[in-house]
């Protein structure tokens, strides 16, 4: 595709600013059409021998790395710094088919604000997997600042087919009732154990790719490790939803939501009736398009955050755990221990004790 024919499909969906966001459409049908126009993006200088196509314009700055990891299976990996306030949508060209499901696992940095004198706030990772069907429309909103990366699996129905025994599953498991449904998406917390470190391994194989010629036979096995336990953990979920289709996601008020939480995790949780009025919408509106996008409630994103952030100044600060407690907006010691353990399968006080040992 050229690049005055990427202008033209790109038009009609651009919105340079809206509701305090700029927007732009990513082309989404293959794995192959999403690379080629992230190259022939303006701001893009493509390293062909390496397969990575470096990016700065007005919006973002960063790197893409991509490469196809076997027939059928493709991974790219994305490193970005958002200059502005910016949303990601999906879009598709038309006569291309769209037959490619994606897995994605997102990190994306911001910072909390504590209450702490002495450390005004620390850095803070959020971290999350989807997995999305063929034509789906999605979006993602990014705030000034954000640094995140993006670990995109893309794999054909013959490979999906041929690698994951979904004929076998029972109608039964929340994932095949997924599947079965109108519903497009579906997103994960921590589905993956140490997903973070598992991912690093494989972009610094994609890295080195061409001083080892055992790279790809590494990369190969490090990617179906990361995806076969991603399957076996999601058949294992056992979420509630009914998976009807719901109506279109505001990706814009819940990232401004998903903001509003993440940011102010010192503080005591506002409620859900507070927050549904700060975007205008309704909190049953609210509350499903949450949980679309998140995988949880809001209620339970709010607690597994501060558990998060307790866990890091649990480790990596010698702050007292009645000091931490309060950090997390907890006045009482002994139920900000209770919901530690029950997030984190060990009292910080145990954890801490672990961590001086190492």
């Amino acid at each position: 595709m050229n690049l005055s024919k990427w202008y033209q499909l790109i038009k009609p969906n651009f919105r340079f600013y809206k509701d305090g966001f700029f927007e732009f459409p990513y082309l989404a049908n293959t794995p192959e059409l999403f690379i080629e126009s992230t190259i022939k993006t303006p701001g893009s200088k493509h390293a062909a021998e390496e397969q990575v196509v470096y990016r700065n314009n007005p919006f973002i700055n960063g790197e893409m790395h991509y490469r196809q990891i076997e027939e059928g299976l493709w991974l790219t990996i994305t490193n970005l710094k958002f200059k502005y306030d910016t949303v990601i949508k999906s879009n598709y060209a038309n006569g291309i088919p769209s037959d490619h499901y994606s897995i994605t696992f997102t990190v994306f940095e911001s910072e909390v604000k504590l209450q702490n004198v002495f450390i005004d706030k620390v850095p803070f990772q959020n971290k999350f997997w989807s997995f999305k069907k063929p034509g789906t429309d999605v979006g993602a909103c990014f705030y000034k600042g954000s640094k995140c990366q993006f670990y995109i699996y893309y794999i054909s129905p013959s490979w999906l087919e041929k690698h994951v025994p979904l004929d076998i599953l029972d109608r039964k498991i929340p994932f095949k009732k997924f599947l079965d449904s109108s519903k497009g998406f579906i997103s994960y917390q921590d589905i993956v154990p140490n997903a973070e470190e598992l991912s690093h391994d494989i972009l610094q194989t994609f890295k080195t790719f061409n001083n080892d010629a055992f790279n790809s036979t590494i990369l190969k096995a490090q990617t179906l490790s990361i995806i076969t336990t991603f399957f076996k953990n999601v058949f294992a979920d056992t979420r509630t939803d009914n998976y009807q289709e719901k109506s279109s996601v505001d990706y814009k008020a819940i990232a401004k939501c998903e903001s509003m939480i993440s940011t102010k995790l010192s503080k005591p949780f506002i409620g859900i009736d507070a927050l549904a009025k700060a975007f205008n919408m309704s909190s049953s509106k609210l509350k499903a398009d949450f949980k679309s996008v998140y995988g949880t409630s809001i209620l339970q994103y709010n607690i597994d955050k501060k558990m998060e952030l307790a866990m890091q100044l649990v480790l990596n600060t010698t702050m007292q755990i009645k000091h931490i407690a309060k950090e997390v907006g907890y006045d009482s010691s002994s139920k900000f221990s209770a919901t530690f353990k029950k997030k984190h399968g060990k009292l910080p006080s145990e954890l801490r004790s672990v961590s001086k040992l190492e």
